[in-house]
């Protein structure tokens, strides 16, 4: 087994592991508890329920209320709310009185839970957008920036891996030698930087035996007006992932790691 087979296998015991299931019965709900972090540092917690063989999961309307008390409201803001229909759209779910809720079969609950967590933690990122002098989202300027060097690229970049999971991306850029699929990060956390790595590990095999071509996964991190942490870029490298600072975009080795 591979050294990185072996880190899967280590993820997906750890996912297990971290995973607490209470059922309340009298209503049918059932709570999962999972290992993923919140904006407050809290667990990240979602609801199932099966009920004539449909689905139903939700966050109970946490995700929206907790933005609320970090100083960022979702729905009186316009750019908010248009970047929060954006990140349902791209992972299907539906804003039901505040509450982020999918809708399947009891064969989609993979995919659906995994869906929703991504969801909820990108929408937990826009507690960043409370600060006065964040203007645009980060992932406008990124794109605005590939454009300016006429990088073409893909955005909303969906690829299923080989645990069958669909795992969506910022960017992807389509070279004749190699593919990049590329992640922004606004903030690097105990989140969103496992979640990128997996996603890459996932659909690494398959991709590479579709393209014939070596799969890259590019970070491009906002470090302007910010300390970022040296644990996540370390994990990032440890993976070999790529990483561009933002305040170091326009050197030329930045701007080689595009070449595909």
């Amino acid at each position: 087994m591979s050294w990185i087979e072996n880190s899967i296998k280590e993820y997906y015991n750890w996912l297990h592991e971290k995973t607490i299931v209470t059922k309340d019965e009298n209503t049918g709900w059932n709570s999962i508890t999972t290992p993923f972090l919140g904006l407050f540092n809290d667990n990240i917690e979602i609801y199932a329920k099966l009920e004539n063989g449909k689905l139903i999961l939700s966050d109970d309307g946490v995700t929206l209320a907790h933005l609320e008390l970090s100083g960022a409201p979702l729905l009186r803001s316009p750019k908010r709310k248009e970047w929060l229909d954006m990140v349902l759209l791209n992972y299907g779910i539906t804003l039901i009185d505040n509450e982020l809720q999918v809708v399947g079969t009891e064969k989609d609950f993979n995919q659906k839970k995994h869906n929703l967590i991504c969801a909820i933690s990108e929408v937990s990122d826009m507690a960043m957008m409370a600060k006065h002098t964040v203007s645009s989202l980060f992932k406008e300027d990124v794109k605005a920036y590939l454009d300016e060097q006429g990088i073409i690229c893909t955005p909303q970049f969906i690829a299923k891996g080989s645990t069958g999971i669909e795992f969506t991306f910022d960017f992807q850029i389509a070279g004749k030698q190699k593919e990049i699929v590329i992640k922004s990060f606004n903030s690097l956390n105990k989140i969103n930087v496992p979640n990128f790595l997996f996603g890459w590990e996932d659909i690494k095999p398959t991709r590479e035996k579709v393209s014939c071509k070596a799969l890259k996964g590019l970070a491009i991190v906002n470090n302007e007006d910010k300390e970022i942490k040296r644990e996540y870029l370390d994990a990032l490298k440890s993976k070999g992932a790529d990483i561009i600072l933002w305040d170091q975009r326009y050197q030329r080795e930045m701007l080689d790691k595009f070449a595909a």
